[in-house]
């Protein structure tokens, strides 16, 4: 059943509504009004993922939102995320002492990729925060590195994207033979509809984090300061995830592409509470909201 409006303050178990996802070891667990995504331990080449999530069952049938909505997040993260400014290792000093979060966490709207559910294959549609650490390096805007903490937008699953592929795939081509990259990353942000910003404020400390998701915009603040802006993001549906796992991908514009995962310490994302206030009488945007494909 759709769940139009979500307020969550975790004061006693988990909603029914929220499909819960935990392999390779992974914990949920309620208490003192928070709940906490935990991995005890991953290690690689052993998928762990602790998360919740509204897509109903099967997948592609069952996204429930779709713009106008605001979602409220109040969150914190057992480790800071890998800096962009860093750009090797992957999160471990002499000794083995983990600094960074290890793998992927975020939170908010996406498509969930491919025939997860069965269906007809999309191609990725998110609107979220969003965390990385190497070796992940999803280099989808030129200029921005792969990996961080993120506000992004990604708006692949649309029939423009279709016209593109072709000289994106040429481009790319050509990069890959000459190591020249920043056309073929300027096609790929083309075709992937992405648009990013990193945040600079630490994830390991408590942040309220906002989204507006209209039909025409989409705008990201951090504890009531805008931190990315950008105009025609994805039109839904879309499912709500919250999560944190140890995957990586690598997806650049030289054309390489490579998933994996990787072995961590015990790590966690903790949520204070969430909101999700869906507004269908919105008319601040003028689309008429039918979407895509």
């Amino acid at each position: 059943m759709p769940q139009l409006q979500v307020s969550e303050d975790f004061e006693s178990a988990l909603a029914d509504y929220w499909h819960r996802l935990l392999p390779g070891g992974a914990t949920l667990e309620v208490a003192d009004s928070r709940l906490r995504l935990a991995l005890p331990g991953a290690r690689q080449g052993r998928y762990s993922n602790a998360q919740i999530d509204d897509y109903g069952r099967p997948l592609t049938s069952h996204f429930h939102w779709r713009p106008p909505l605001r979602m409220e997040v109040r969150a914190r993260a057992s480790h800071p995320v890998h800096p962009p400014a860093i750009t090797d290792g992957a999160g471990e000093a002499d000794g083995g002492t983990q600094h960074y979060l290890r793998g992927t966490m975020g939170f908010g709207f996406w498509n969930t990729l491919l025939t997860l559910g069965g269906g007809v294959p999309r191609l990725p549609e998110a609107v979220w925060f969003f965390a990385a650490s190497p070796p992940s390096n999803m280099a989808l805007v030129p200029g921005i590195a792969g990996w961080g903490w993120k506000a992004q937008v990604v708006h692949a699953h649309r029939w423009g994207a279709v016209a593109l592929s072709v000289p994106t795939a040429a481009s790319v081509g050509w990069a890959r033979l000459s190591g020249r990259e920043l056309a073929a990353g300027r096609w790929v942000q083309r075709f992937t509809g992405a648009c990013e910003a990193h945040l600079t404020v630490d994830a390991s400390e408590w942040h309220e984090y906002t989204l507006e998701w209209r039909r025409e915009r989409a705008r990201f603040f951090v504890d009531g300061h805008e931190v990315l802006q950008t105009t025609n993001p994805p039109r839904g549906p879309l499912g709500f995830v919250a999560w944190i796992d140890n995957q990586y991908a690598i997806v650049t514009p030289r054309g390489a592409l490579r998933f994996g995962t990787v072995a961590s310490a015990a790590e966690w994302l903790e949520l204070d509470w969430l909101r999700i206030t869906s507004d269908a009488n919105d008319t601040s945007d003028t689309s008429d909201g039918t979407g895509t494909w």
